[in-house]
């Protein structure tokens, strides 16, 4: 149940994924066109004990201090310093202010679980990335060997240009922009959805009598102002309807019984009346018919038929019981311009002529 909902939620919001996943797939191609491309170049460093220990016990020694984790650390950080970089740069014969070394970083990392060391330079150009790779490598080599004689810092694998740029990667960037943006989508259409139920909701409570499922008062009598305000030469035809007997049932019948009582005279009324009638509950009592575009002639005969329908009894399927209503009726047609206070007001005391009547023993026509 919870998986076929969420299904109705993105099918309802397919557009807002189509428009994030394109939104995306744009972003990252339109900065993949306008990026500089980045090369990385790596130098790979080895520590080993110095051929200069002579004895194998030395040697030994060496080896089981090598692997303490201040000895490859202490080596990083001598790459990673600014004197050696400056070294490298003075090699190179490159000064050290030289505004288009902003675009180069360089850093030096130890391998896991080895005593090898990995020196990497991004930058815009691949041959000077390489250079500075290896001018660091050997400033770093050169500077072990002055103040330490126990381990030597040597290339395992000196640097090279490479061919091709490690960003932007057009392909893997576009792949990635694609399942972020599909994930997005998806997270705005359900949120979409989720904002959007509560309003409907409320927009519903709003518009409809629960009870009944006819339009509540209120915005029965918005769409009476509306199509009045539309109707240049009147001819809005105006029914109440006030069934005798629900009030007893209001009293004594549980409210899920009295809701289908409800509901079917709103069934009754709707098959009565053409598509664009609109049908309400005036009051607890009460309902309300809007007959737009209805001469006199044509909003009596439409009375005649909601007389003989809601006079049908109704069964209560739970009880098995008959319910007659007795439905008193009463009908008025605006006149050109009328306000609808004025049409209101006349309906209601058609209405009450029609309740005495009914009272009387007389016709309700």
């Amino acid at each position: 149940m919870e998986i076929r909902l969420y299904l109705q939620m993105l099918l309802r919001g397919w557009w807002i994924i189509l428009l994030v996943v394109s939104i995306s797939l744009m972003g990252s191609l339109g900065m993949s066109y306008v990026a500089v491309p980045q090369y990385q170049a790596v130098a790979r460093f080895i520590i080993n004990p110095s051929g200069a220990l002579t004895t194998s016990s030395d040697q030994l020694k060496s080896l089981d201090t090598l692997d303490l984790p201040s000895v490859t650390a202490t080596y990083v950080e001598v790459m990673n310093s600014h004197k050696i970089y400056n070294d490298a740069l003075t090699a190179m014969q490159i000064k050290s202010g030289d505004p288009l070394l902003a675009a180069y970083t360089v850093q030096a990392v130890q391998l896991p679980s080895s005593s090898v060391l990995q020196l990497t330079v991004d930058g815009p150009n691949p041959k000077v990335a390489a250079q500075i790779a290896n001018a660091v490598g050997n400033q770093s080599i050169n500077y072990a060997k002055r103040v330490n004689a126990i381990y030597n810092l040597e290339f395992l694998d000196t640097a090279v240009a490479p061919l091709e740029p490690f960003s932007p990667q057009p392909l893997r960037d576009a792949s990635l922009a694609l399942i972020l943006g599909l994930v997005g989508g998806v997270i705005l259409a359900i949120l979409k959805e989720q904002i959007r139920l509560p309003i409907e909701a409320l927009r519903h409570r709003i518009t409809i009598d629960q009870p009944s499922s006819a339009y509540s008062r209120r915005y029965f009598q918005t769409r009476l102002e509306e199509e009045q305000a539309r109707a240049q030469t009147g001819d809005v035809g105006l029914v109440l309807i006030q069934l005798q007997g629900l009030s007893d049932l209001l009293e004594s019948l549980p409210s899920i019984l009295v809701q289908q009582v409800l509901r079917e005279v709103t069934r009754r009324l709707r098959n009565e009346l053409r598509g664009n009638d609109i049908v309400g509950r005036w009051s607890n009592l009460d309902f309300a018919v809007i007959l737009p575009s209805t001469p006199v002639a044509g909003a009596e005969r439409m009375l005649k038929h909601i007389l003989v329908s809601l006079s049908e009894p109704i069964l209560i399927s739970q009880t098995k019981e008959l319910v007659q209503l007795q439905p008193i009726v009463a009908v008025i047609v605006s006149e050109p311009q009328e306000a609808v206070a004025s049409l209101v007001e006349r309906a209601e005391n058609e209405l009450l002529e029609a309740r005495r009547r009914h009272l009387a023993g007389g016709s309700n026509e």
